[in-house]
């Protein structure tokens, strides 16, 4: 029998997936990746997700800081990170950061300063969401993985 607090922790999950899902904040992607972690890498999701936000968090410093440049905003490496970034974030299944990706591209393609700067602020803002809804994702994952296995001895 799984812990009394096990099922409804599978459930935590499966509702903030859900939420996360018809936010359009994750696709299916998310889903192939988890379907990846078995036994033998029981902690894969949560790896890949580490590296994803440690390499993202270098990308937003490098573009913040190509826009900070007031005289001249190199466009191009603009691009290069954030081709890099919709990237990893469509391996992951992050739909709505590649989404505006997809914005803050358009707006480099075209020199836009004011729009690359609002871009990066939607960017950011989307990034910090999801980070923390995975994050808290992943807290539920770990309570439920030990709630199950807690035995009570004469309800078994």
């Amino acid at each position: 029998m799984l812990g009394l607090g096990a099922d409804r922790l599978q459930t935590d999950m499966h509702q903030l997936l859900a939420l996360l899902f018809h936010q359009g904040v994750l696709d299916e992607q998310f889903l192939q990746l988890q379907q990846l972690q078995d036994e033998s890498s029981p902690n894969f999701v949560i790896e890949v997700v580490t590296i994803y936000f440690r390499e993202s968090e270098k990308v937003l410093r490098n573009l913040r800081s190509l826009l900070m440049e007031r005289e001249y905003s190199d466009y191009k490496k603009m691009e290069i990170h954030l081709n890099q970034f919709m990237g990893s974030s469509s391996s992951i299944g992050a739909k709505r950061v590649r989404n505006v990706c997809l914005a803050f591209r358009a707006a480099s393609e075209q020199n836009n300063r004011i729009g690359c700067l609002r871009s990066l602020e939607l960017l950011e803002h989307e990034y910090c969401y999801l980070k923390n809804k995975l994050h808290e994702l992943f807290q539920i994952e770990q309570q439920r993985v030990m709630a199950a296995g807690v035995r009570y001895p004469g309800l078994e």
